[in-house]
């Protein structure tokens, strides 16, 4: 007989920051968000990159989380942090999706805490799947809380089910940060097919399958994939995307190849509208990798490192 996950609501008082270390992982209540900054590893004028992970992926056991932390821990002027929200999207789908908006409120107000010991220009929200859907609303929260906005956004395969037109919830969208920038990569299956951002990537065109993927569940992680080879140093133009005029020119690949921007870690923040991004059936996936390029598979930059007071 079918067993029907339970319905978890979230409490805030069981949602903590994780920051992660090559070393370890430091747990901290959303609402003591300052308490980061007594960690000797921190460092307040390194960037903040704060993920949300999607459905079913927990924080001891996400391919999600090690790909990125992995890429992050290679650029030493970084502090990687993931939201502990997996106990609330490990549950039966729509439940996890009518999760995402309480969530997001509540990462919201530990944001607030946040900004007290870093600025706020240094923060950039990263969410994959329903996580793009969290860090919206944790973007439209924060906003509302203190009439300010979040610098930067990335939506990695923002989830299609239960986020439709007519549906309650509310996507990831352009305005949730100053910038908002989108990877899409299962369109119209496990995820969004509409542009939701200020710039909105399509590697391999308008299909719901990009080269060398195929089923659903490879192409919903592989935005993840494209994303964390783009952080490693020396490989933020691996993906080199073309402005398209309209939807049409997206799916006929007529796209201008004068107006560009780097897709990933160094999206160009002055580019707007839908781009076409060639990229390879497999790693490294970027058209633009050179030999000097790290491969995320054999990166050995994010090992321990120990360092005294």
């Amino acid at each position: 007989m079918y067993h029907v996950p339970a319905k978890f609501t979230p409490d805030i008082k069981k949602m903590h920051f994780q920051y992660i270390t090559s070393c370890k992982n430091y747990s901290v209540p959303l609402m003591e968000a300052e308490k980061l900054w007594h960690h000797m590893s921190f460092n307040k004028l390194r960037k903040v990159v704060i993920l949300a992970t999607g459905w079913t992926n927990t924080v001891n056991n996400s391919s999600t989380l090690a790909l990125l932390s992995k890429a992050y821990l290679c650029r030493k002027d970084v502090n990687f942090i993931i939201v502990d929200a997996a106990f609330y999207v490990d549950t039966l789908y729509k439940w996890s999706a009518l999760n995402t908006e309480e969530i997001g409120a509540y990462i919201a107000k530990g944001l607030t805490h946040l900004v007290k010991v870093i600025p706020l220009k240094n923060i950039h929200l990263i969410g994959h799947s329903l996580g793009a859907h969290i860090m919206g609303t944790a973007g439209r929260t924060f906003t509302k809380l203190t009439g300010l906005q979040i610098p930067r956004i990335t939506g990695l395969d923002p989830a299609k089910p239960c986020f439709r037109k007519n549906d309650t919830l509310s996507s990831l969208r352009k305005g949730d940060a100053k910038f908002v920038d989108v990877i899409h990569t299962n369109i119209g299956i496990l995820a969004k097919k509409e542009p939701l951002g200020d710039i909105d990537f399509y590697p391999g065109g308008a299909n719901a399958l990009p080269p060398g993927c195929m089923t659903a569940a490879c192409a919903h992680s592989r935005a993840v994939e494209y994303f964390a080879e783009s952080v490693y140093p020396g490989n933020t133009a691996n993906f080199i995307g073309f402005k398209c005029k309209n939807w049409k020119a997206l799916e006929k690949v007529k796209c201008n190849h004068e107006i560009t921007s780097p897709m990933g870690y160094g999206v160009n923040h002055q580019r707007k509208g839908i781009f076409y991004v060639p990229v390879n059936r497999k790693s490294p996936y970027g058209k633009s990798a050179t030999l000097n390029s790290t491969r995320w598979e054999n990166a050995k930059c994010s090992k321990c490192e120990k360092r005294r007071r």
